[in-house]
């Protein structure tokens, strides 16, 4: 669907699976859900002109209501945004904007990766902002960055389109099982799944992105996000710390940020620290995968700090 000359789509076969999202709890009552109107005369986060829905934030809970089940009917658009994310602050207003523009005609769906770690997690975001289009309960398409918004209405243009088809496919029961666990924090029933599927396919890519996923969000377990990043500040040539540091990078959704981390490390050192350094950066690309835009560039810095 994506121009590839214009706006790269990072939607790979396999990479998504929304079935462990389908059961998340039920998301909080309507009128809870929804803020107030803003003190300046406009319509209320979530809704335009009459009510109709156009932009909505969306958590944990809501998203087999908000996504799953709404893009059954209606193209659902995501914006895997953060706060601290410059870029996000270019793209996210003209994706609201169109979203108004478009009278309900598809829904923006607004995802805080640092608020919603495991749908992120599930999407495999490296890098922020990342859109999605769900169809018919399915990712159909992606990009990542920011695009000029002529593109970006011919990308609309085009997952509008697909709109009126269902993309609906049949769920592999091995990874669902493997995805509900991972998504409900099971580490070690995800874990076993994964490996299971491994056993049987040890070159199953997405088992082995899956299985890394596991070994990432054990590393980061109860850890304090800032107090890692500033612990990293302070100790640029621990090895441990810049793999913590990065780990963080990564889930909040600023993968390029934690593969040159690491490939800078991997520059700075030699022997037993560069090896554990290397490791710890290829395993953030398992994650993500080998398609994946920005694990291609850092794959290619890397190439350059080893040799």
């Amino acid at each position: 669907m994506t121009d590839p000359r214009t706006a790269p789509s990072i939607l790979t076969r396999g990479a998504v699976d929304l079935g462990a999202l389908r059961s998340a709890p039920p998301p909080p009552a309507p009128d809870a859900a929804r803020p107030s109107p803003p003190s300046n005369g406009a319509s209320p986060a979530g809704f335009g002109g009459g009510g109709q829905v156009m932009v909505i934030d969306v958590t944990e809970a809501t998203f087999a209501e908000e996504v799953v089940q709404r893009s059954m009917s209606t193209p659902v658009v995501i914006d895997f945004w953060a706060e601290w994310c410059q870029p996000c602050k270019q793209l996210s207003p003209v994706l609201e904007r169109l979203a108004q523009e478009g009278g309900g005609s598809w829904v923006l769906a607004k995802i805080d990766v640092d608020a919603n770690p495991r749908i992120a997690a599930t999407f495999r975001v490296q890098s922020i902002p990342t859109v999605y289009a769900v169809v018919g309960g399915q990712p159909v398409d992606a990009f990542q960055g920011v695009i000029p918004e002529s593109q970006l209405r011919q990308w609309l243009a085009a997952v509008l389109q697909s709109g009126g088809v269902s993309v609906e496919q049949p769920e592999d029961p091995r990874f669902a099982a493997a995805d509900e666990a991972l998504v409900n924090g099971d580490l070690a029933a995800a874990e076993a799944a994964y490996r299971k599927i491994l056993a049987d396919a040890p070159a199953d890519a997405g088992a082995e992105a899956g299985l890394a996923q596991v070994e990432l969000l054990r590393r980061v377990e109860g850890k304090d996000p800032a107090g890692v990043l500033a612990a990293a500040d302070a100790a640029p040539d621990d090895v441990e710390a810049q793999g913590l540091a990065a780990d963080i990078e990564v889930l909040s959704g600023d993968a390029d940020k934690a593969y040159a981390r690491l490939v800078e490390l991997v520059r700075r050192t030699a022997g037993a620290e560069r090896d554990a350094a290397r490791a710890h950066l290829i395993s953030l690309f398992t994650v993500a995968g080998p398609d994946d835009p920005a694990v291609v560039t850092a794959r290619r810095a890397l190439a350059s700090a080893l040799f």
